[in-house]
């Protein structure tokens, strides 16, 4: 474990984000949602990064559909996310930080791509939907790295220009993930305005 994900990892995957900063409650930028790599301790905000963690390694977490993700562009540089399905979300790319609940009403069948481990599908041929997932492969299996280690740059810029082609198909996925989450939404107003004796429409002669 110790020479495949780095010490800091499950403990950013384990921490509560977009919490009140007990230290900055009534500051406007008191959510907390920046992590330190260095510290390894819990979730802090944008004020505390400015001056607790001023000289540290810290990455920021940020949100889609109610899940942590991180931009793709931050957890590279200290992180070997290979494997793990990336999105393009507001322009940006991102993954998520652990296993999301799957629609009850989805199916893995015909689904040419799925986690090894929560069986999620995925959009392309990747072998997890979170970092979350790939660390429990670490754990079970040793087959999997996190480490930073040598890559093949060729390999790794074939994949971006993949993946930012994907663009449409990812913000598709995000939005039927939306529609799943809003499904406890009030119905609209125009479905309660018939009311009384409904009209029978005229028959013409």
């Amino acid at each position: 474990m110790e020479m495949l994900a780095p010490p800091w990892l499950e403990s950013l995957l384990s921490t509560t984000f977009f919490t009140v900063c007990p230290s900055h409650r009534d500051a406007p930028r008191s959510e907390s949602n920046m992590f330190c790599l260095d510290c390894i301790s819990d979730a802090f905000c944008f004020y505390c990064r400015s001056t607790r963690h001023k000289d540290h390694s810290a990455i920021q977490i940020r949100r889609s559909s109610y899940h942590d993700v991180v931009r793709v562009a931050e957890i590279q540089k200290v992180l070997d996310i290979t494997g793990v399905q990336t999105y393009v979300i507001n322009s940006a790319r991102v993954l998520f930080l652990n296993e999301r609940p799957q629609p009850k009403s989805s199916t893995s069948k015909g689904v040419p791509h799925l986690c090894e481990i929560c069986g999620r599908s995925l959009l392309d041929p990747f072998r997890f939907c979170s970092l979350g997932c790939k660390l429990a492969r670490i754990k079970n299996n040793g087959d999997a790295t996190c480490n930073l280690g040598s890559k093949d740059d060729e390999v790794g810029e074939m994949r971006e220009g993949r993946l930012a082609s994907k663009e449409e198909e990812e913000l598709r996925e995000r939005g039927q993930q939306e529609i799943y989450t809003s499904t406890l939404t009030p119905p609209n107003s125009n479905s309660r305005r018939r009311k009384g004796t409904p009209q029978r429409a005229p028959f013409g002669s």
